[in-house]
This record gives structure tokens, sequence and C-alpha cells, in this order.
């Protein structure tokens, strides 16, 4: 049971879904609710008259909603802004995988893109699926990651307003990615996060060895850097945002004051506190409280 309930209807980005009546139907299925917008026609709260249950609550919001692609989620009112976001890369921050995409420059992109989507649906373990997949890998040129990400990779839609909103307001960006450093610098710097973490790859002689050096960082590590964010800042888990979409990130999820799961594979969204199935990453800063006038851009 949530005391103090706001919940939240976001639109895709640049679509206006919502209307008064759409909204007075939902406050209505909810015995009541005050609404107000975040951003007119695309995101507005809803302010229950008092405590609801999280589950029944989704289940009557989008019993009114139907078929229209409009997401929704339940949180505390009074607990929603966040200090630190601390967020996947692969399918997240970035629109690609970034193995699957080293894989392509040896001509193994789909059978290593067949391991990647087992592992992030919770298939298989992450762990050994990793070091398959980077074996396959050995010869590159570590200079490889920095060609591809000028050549094939796009930043995920909202990311940097994401970023610089919440930095602009006081908080906090770490990335922690199971993919790479030789990706994650770049996309940290670009990006504007305060620190990343990923997993190392072993070189010789300028080449990729075909091995990630220990220990990997997997499901039980984005949880431990969460833990030492939070304890170097003096801060609890429940003062952070989380998002990602890969069964490794489900326990970063759970542990944080809201976990989103962002166009996540089936088991990971089953599972997720938050659901974002048709938004950007400005859902984040809707689910925080912020109105569409705050976000910063740069």
């Amino acid at each position: 049971m949530i005391e103090n309930p706001v919940i939240t209807l976001l639109c895709p980005p640049g679509e206006t879904l919502l209307d008064e009546a759409l909204l007075a139907r939902a406050g209505a299925t909810l015995g009541g609710a005050e609404t107000v917008w975040l951003e007119e026609g695309s995101a507005a709260d809803l302010f229950p008259a008092g405590p609801v249950e999280a589950a029944a609550a989704l289940t009557a919001v989008r019993g009114i909603l139907g078929d229209l692609p409009v997401d929704a989620a339940v949180q505390n009112r009074q607990t929603r802004r966040k200090k630190v976001l601390i967020a996947d890369m692969d399918s997240t921050m970035i629109d690609q995988e970034c193995i699957d995409e080293l894989a392509a420059e040896v001509g193994l992109k789909d059978k290593v893109a067949a391991i990647t989507a087992k592992a992030m649906n919770g298939e298989i373990e992450f762990e050994p699926a990793l070091r398959e997949r980077v074996a396959l890998l050995a010869g590159l040129p570590e200079t490889i990651a920095d060609e591809i990400i000028e050549r094939r990779i796009t930043l995920a839609s909202g990311g940097k307003t994401l970023i610089d909103t919440m930095k602009a307001h006081g908080g906090y960006c770490v990335l922690v990615s199971g993919g790479f450093t030789l990706f994650t610098r770049r996309i940290a710097a670009t990006l504007g996060f305060d620190e990343h973490h990923a997993n190392r790859l072993e070189t010789r002689d300028g080449k990729l060895a075909g091995r990630v050096i220990e220990p990997i960082l997997g499901k039980q590590a984005k949880i431990d850097t969460l833990e030492q964010v939070a304890a170097e800042r003096s801060l609890f888990a429940a003062d952070f945002i989380a998002v990602g979409d890969g069964a490794n990130d489900l326990g970063m999820l759970a542990v944080a004051g809201t976990g989103v799961a962002l166009h996540a594979k089936p088991a990971v969204a089953e599972q997720a506190k938050v659901r974002i199935d048709h938004g950007d990453l400005t859902a984040l800063l809707y689910l925080q409280g912020y109105r569409h006038e705050e976000f910063v851009s740069s």
C-alpha cells in the first residue's frame, strides 16, 4: 500500500494522447484524483485522495487507457525526486549492444547477438556468456571501439536531457555497464556522466586478446556499484533512480528507490517496479515530477 501515491501517465515522445476527459475517467476509477499536467497532452500526474495498492491502481488506470500506447507508473509522491541516476549503457543509454557491434567486425554479429539476447532475457548466465562472446573477438584492434562509436553507435532518445536536467538540479549520474570501458569512457564523457564502470578487455600488442579481465562486472557488481556510490556520498539506495533493460540490471533496479525497465526484455519488464514501454529516457524526469519546462538541453 502506498500512503501518498502519484500515478504518472506518459505518452511516447511527440505524442499528445492525453486529455482532460481521459484524466477525469482515470481519476474516477481511483475513487477521485487531482490531476496536474507535466506536459499538456503528453504527461500528467494523478494524485488520489487516499492510499492505493500499486498493482490494483495500475490495473484500473490501464483499463481506462485501453490500447493507447501510454505508460503508467505508481510511486510515493513524497520520495519520487532522486539524487542519483544509475544507468545501464547498452540498449539503454545507447541504441545498440556494443559486443554485437564488435562481433560484426569479424562477421559474427548474428551468432553473438543471439547469445546476447538470451543473456539479457535471463535465459543463460551472464558471466560465462560474456566470456564466450569475448573469445570470438580476439585479434581485433583495440582502437576498433572508437571507430564503431563514430560509425554505428547512436545515443538513446532523451538521454542527454535526462542527465543535463538532473545535474542542473544537483543530481549525480553514474554509468554502469556489463559492456566494456572501451565504450563507456566515450559514452560517459559525451553524455555527461560523473563516473562510469564496465568490464575491461585484455589487450596484447594493440589487439584484443579475447579475454575479459576478471572479475566480471555483472548483476551483483551493478548492485555493489550502487551501494558504493551511496556510501561515498552519504546517501541511501532510496535516493537512486536506476534504469536498464537486461536481466543483469534486475538487482540494481530492485535495490534502487525507483527502478525503471526501459523497453526491456520481457522477463525484465515483468519484474521491474516501473516499466516504460513507449516513452524515452525523459520519462525518468516526468517520473520524478519534473515539468517539461524544467528540462535542460545542452
